[in-house]
């Protein structure tokens, strides 16, 4: 029995007491007792265990670590690679393409464990700076992981309120979950993509953004940190700092078309096509680890 390992929670140092604006609440401890039962149990029966990434395999229990390999679940690079003829139609009828300024972020839902309140909260300086800028938002309006908001009925209202007045919202699109090829495109078409996130699960999206050769900024936390290396293959800020979100997507705008740019997003799908491609790293790895299973040199 191969067991998929995602993530085992813990309430300290890790997702649950990251962002002191949402402080875990007083039954912390006992639900994420509770959602480790399942965990212990799959640990217990499983004769190897799988993780995506090595943050993920790390929030595991020592003694259990050395039986989960880590294989991620792997990206389709000849699916999602660049397209420099990539366009997208908005709903009002202007078509976007890589020749605008555009700032893309994606996440399941539009919420804080993926950074959507520090994404908000530095568009107003954003779209000061770069008067052409364009934003694209792609996800739902439900909450995915963490709690729901308490002052409005989404994350999205609460934030719009928040900022009610600072935001050109003509330049400021939400597209909402959006078909996957018309997701590539997003990407294909993105002068600047920023991702987010608690110290918690990876997301796809950042590594079909950089195998798509997005610019990404992205936060400074584990599991990205296990991805991009700061001015190697993307750039790297602090999770809270508002001010240098802003400024790092700015510069990116103000540089699309430079040198620095085009070495970046040329790492970046590089990074994935070594690591994560699915046909040529990732499917290889996951046969190999069932063959180990079985005792067996035998095609699967």
């Amino acid at each position: 029995m191969l067991g998929y390992f995602e993530f085992f929670y813990r309430l300290k140092g890790s997702d649950v007491d990251f962002d002191r604006e949402f402080p875990p609440e007083r039954d912390a401890a006992m639900r994420l007792r509770t959602r480790n039962a399942l965990n212990l149990l799959g640990l217990d029966a499983a004769d190897r265990g799988q993780s995506p990434t090595q943050w993920q395999r790390s929030q595991y229990p020592q003694p259990y670590r050395d039986r989960i390999a880590v294989v991620h679940e792997g990206i389709d690079t000849t699916v999602v690679k660049p397209d420099a003829t990539a366009r997208l139609w908005l709903s009002g009828g202007r078509c976007l393409s890589r020749a605008d300024e555009i700032v893309t972020y994606s996440a399941r839902d539009l919420e804080p464990y993926r950074g959507f309140h520090v994404f908000m909260r530095a568009l107003p300086e954003v779209l000061k700076r770069r008067p052409e800028a364009q934003v694209l938002i792609l996800g739902g309006n439900g909450v995915s992981y963490g709690r729901r908001p308490e002052r409005a009925e989404t994350w999205r209202a609460q934030m719009l309120a928040e900022l009610d007045g600072a935001l050109d919202l003509r330049r400021v699109h939400f597209l909402g979950p959006l078909p996957y090829q018309q997701y590539l495109t997003v990407l294909q078409i993105s002068s600047v993509h920023v991702y987010l996130t608690y110290p918690f699960v990876l997301s796809w999206s950042l590594l079909e953004a950089m195998a798509a050769g997005c610019l990404v900024v992205s936060s400074r936390t584990p599991p990205v940190e296990e991805v991009i290396c700061d001015d190697d293959n993307g750039w790297l800020v602090d999770f809270f700092d508002v001010e240098g979100l802003a400024e790092r997507i700015a510069a990116a705008l103000a540089g699309k078309e430079d040198a620095i740019s085009s070495r970046l997003r040329a790492a970046a799908r590089q990074t994935v096509i070594a690591r994560y491609d699915l046909n040529t790293v990732c499917l290889p790895a996951y046969l190999k680890l069932l063959r180990s299973l079985l005792g067996s040199s035998k095609n699967l």
